[in-house]
Parts: C-alpha cells; structure tokens; sequence
C-alpha cells in the first residue's frame, strides 16, 4: 500500500513492534481496521466468540460473516482493504503468551484484570492500551506496564464489575462510538511511537462533547 499522504504524521516503518489485539468486538473490530490502515503490518487478533446478528450495526463484520468466529471474520475484511498480516487466536484470552504492544477490546472487568495480570511489569510489554465504552462514551488507558509509576496509575481504574454502572441493551452499542475509539486508540500509540506527548488516561463523552484527560 503507499502511504505517502501519512508520512509526515506517522511512516509505517515505525511501527516496528507486533501489535496483539484482545477482543474483536465493539472496540477490537473497528480498531483493527484503524490499525491496518495506519501500517501495521503484524497484527493478531484475540477472541472466542461468533458473530451474531446484533453485531452487524455496530462492529466490522459483514453480513456473510454470522456465526463465523470473529477473529476470522475481521481478518477477512481486513485483508481485503490492507496488505496487514494478521493472525488470528480464536479463543478467548488466557495466560497466552503476550509480546509487543498489546491492546485491550473486552467487555468486562473481569478480562481486563485478567490482562493485566500478564503484561504488568513484563518486559517484553513496552505498551498497553486498554479501551473501554460505556453508552456514548469512551475511555482510553495508555500505560507502560513496566513504569511503576503506570502500574499505580492504571491499579486505581481496575475496579469490579460489579460497580461498572449497567446499561439498558438498546443503549450500549452505535457504530460511531467503535469508530471513535478506535481513531483513539491508534492515535495513542502514534503518539508513543513518534515520543510524542500523551495523555494516560483520556474520558470522551460523544454526547454532551466533554473530554478529561490525564
């Protein structure tokens, strides 16, 4: 692919670490998409579920890809847009092996800490993302899990499921929010390629157009 209109903001040739992705749904999808635009070229992809109908209007799936595992099916949309290698682990995350920079795309808090089980304080690790949504808005953790100062940050927003506020099922996914994250999360890790300033945590309300970041 030629990349001429980016190289000013972001040549490929710097993303020089593999990039693993954990979870293909709302988040994963789309920033997989995102990602394989941007030129990452070594992109794998981590989950256990099917695509289901529900998922057509909010994910990257196409309507041929139901019942197919996710993580196939967005490798198949994909690869028909970039000349990203991808590779795929259909099965939900746990104690695989992780190395380069990994990106968190579950649902739960639960998978999250299970995440960050394996890459705090791994060296083979130098950066996490971890994006979360709740209704119209996002959240973007960006941590070195080998920086204490990162893993103290990052300890104080891992938190039960059990306090994460519940929402009804029609207000939990639109199609602009995955998107949003996922132009997040990629510019994220643009910022730390190029030694850019970043933000370690970045809140952003689609709704009432609110941002905090810290």
């Amino acid at each position: 692919m030629e990349y001429l209109r980016q190289l000013d903001i972001l040549d490929p040739n710097m993303i020089v670490f593999p990039v693993s992705l954990i979870g293909c749904g709302g988040i994963g999808s789309p920033t997989a998409m995102v990602l394989a635009k941007m030129g990452c070229e070594n992109l794998t992809i981590i989950d256990g579920d099917l695509v289901e109908a529900h998922n057509l209007p909010s994910q990257v799936f196409k309507k041929t890809s139901i019942d197919k595992k996710k993580v196939e099916a967005c490798k198949e949309v994909v690869l028909e847009f970039t000349d990203c290698i991808v590779n795929t682990v259909p099965e939900f995350f746990n104690k695989q092996p992780l190395s380069g920079v990994v990106i968190s795309g579950v649902d739960t808090m639960e998978a999250r800490q299970k995440i960050w089980s394996h890459v705090r304080y791994n060296v083979e690790v130098p950066l996490y993302i971890d994006g979360r949504i709740g209704g119209e808005i996002v959240q973007i953790y960006t941590i070195r899990p080998s920086q204490l100062e990162d893993v103290e940050f990052y300890k104080k927003w891992l938190f039960p499921d059990e306090e994460v506020a519940e929402l009804p099922c029609t207000a939990k996914a639109i199609v602009y929010i995955g998107f949003t994250i996922g132009a997040l999360i990629a510019s994220q890790l643009k910022k730390w390629l190029k030694n850019e300033p970043y933000y370690k945590r970045i809140s952003f309300d689609l709704k009432t157009m609110t941002i905090v970041m810290q």
